[in-house]
């Protein structure tokens, strides 16, 4: 059984257990970008706040993560971009910024996915 397509936030850890290391942040990315490849795939508009937020980001000047550019722009672009989405699917390990996703999108009555294989793909 399939559903309707739906836009869907990617949730998970950016910063969380990376010691701001430019490595494990492009890792964790890369990761997202995986998931969101694999929901495309699918039939379903995938989106990251990360893929808004960081041109943005640099942008405005941001010289290192955590700094007020930064801040400015990371956390908020995400949650003004679940409230357009329909679903988020939550990845990885632990990340307060992700978990304050679920959290927002279960508030607004939106789906929650933990695992990708439970995102029903779109009905032909």
């Amino acid at each position: 059984m399939g559903s309707p397509p739906m836009m869907i936030l990617i949730a998970g850890p950016y910063r969380s257990g990376t010691g701001d290391d430019p490595v494990k942040l492009a890792a964790n990315v890369r990761a997202m970008n995986a998931a969101a490849l694999s929901l495309y795939r699918t039939g379903h508009l995938p989106v990251t706040g990360e893929a808004l937020a960081l041109p943005l980001i640099e942008l405005a000047g941001s010289i290192r993560v955590g700094d007020t550019a930064f801040d400015e722009i990371f956390h908020p672009i995400a949650e003004r971009l679940l409230s357009r989405c329909d679903a988020v699917l939550r990845l990885g390990g632990p990340s307060a910024g992700a978990d304050a996703m679920v959290d927002q999108a279960r508030d607004q009555g939106k789906h929650v996915y933990t695992n990708i294989d439970d995102v029903p793909p779109v009905m032909d």
